[in-house]
């Protein structure tokens, strides 16, 4: 059997990162022969957890084909946020919990979606289904990869799923999960040692909407004049970076992960379908978002809508 290369989605966060070693791990124990690897560096929120659990970088990786003919997906599905050379490959295996969107093969597959806070939440099944133990290790990494995605469950995306499989993995790696949560948030919130470029690519990724090149980025604080005292210089590398790789619209979603509430920075047009999309009116280029702490419920939907 030939080797295979399994990976998330470009800019990876927590999830993206640790599926692919979750899903690299369980399918290596059915018979396959794959590597984990990632399509950027991990963010300090990732870099926290994988120190925490002594667990290795993975591989990055620019290209796929110049290694391997067939490739697994995990936490994406669309293109534009895949391997640059994801075309030239064949997609056997798709485990993901976004919308499909700008995804076809030309073979059949195996495709796993359900609508949960977190791909490794349906991991953790896929490893009960098939009767494969989840070592501690790797239980503490996967418990880390729901606590990003739901932030510590609370957010909207949260499923009774994710909750079972958060008590489940911190059982198995003897954590507390609230306690541990909290600093891992907390891990991933220092901006002050990013430069702007950092900021606006830490946990960005591109969409289609209604014929519109859309690039939504996601960063998470714990006071918004982190931000706030920044703005300036993050919109100025927003409207360079829109220029650059042709993005219609740039927004950049700051997520205040103690009290659930979010600010948006504007870049681009049609502001108009921004303003509809989340009926708030845009002041210098910002808007207020409270209670909107999730890019996949809160923001893309609404925003595909108003862009339709």
């Amino acid at each position: 059997m030939s080797k295979e290369l399994v990976f998330g989605h470009q800019s990876p966060d927590t999830d993206a990162i640790v599926a692919a070693k979750a899903y690299s791990y369980l399918q290596n124990k059915l018979g396959y022969d794959t590597e984990a690897v990632a399509l950027g560096e991990p963010n300090s929120e990732t870099a926290f957890v994988l120190n925490y659990f002594d667990e290795p970088t993975p591989r990055i990786i620019k290209t796929a084909k110049n290694e391997v003919d067939s490739v697994m997906l995990v936490d994406h599905n669309e293109f534009q946020q895949s391997v640059s050379d994801i075309k030239d490959l064949t997609i056997t295996h798709v485990v993901d919990h976004h919308r499909i969107s700008n995804f076809q093969t030309d073979q059949p597959l195996y495709y796993r979606a359900e609508p949960v806070g977190c791909c490794s939440t349906i991991i953790v099944k896929m490893f009960d289904e098939n009767k494969v133990e989840i070592p501690a290790q790797l239980a503490g990494l996967m418990l880390s990869a729901i606590i990003s995605d739901t932030l510590l469950l609370k957010s909207p995306t949260t499923t009774e799923e994710d909750k079972i499989a958060v008590k489940t993995l911190a059982e198995i790696a003897d954590i507390d999960y609230e306690k541990y949560g909290i600093e891992m948030l907390k891990a991933g919130t220092n901006v002050s040692a990013k430069t702007d470029q950092e900021l606006i690519d830490s946990d960005a990724k591109s969409f289609t909407m209604g014929g519109k090149s859309v690039r939504i980025d996601q960063i998470n604080v714990v006071e918004f004049s982190e931000i706030d005292k920044r703005k300036n210089d993050i919109e100025n590398a927003m409207k360079a970076e829109a220029a650059d790789k042709g993005y219609d619209l740039f927004l950049v979603l700051i997520t205040n992960v103690l009290n659930s509430d979010s600010k948006m920075i504007v870049v681009g047009e049609p502001s108009s379908a921004v303003e509809k999309a989340f009926n708030s009116k845009l002041i210098d280029d910002t808007m207020s978002l409270p209670g909107v702490v999730s890019r996949k419920k809160q923001v893309v939907p609404p925003l595909t809508d108003a862009l339709s």
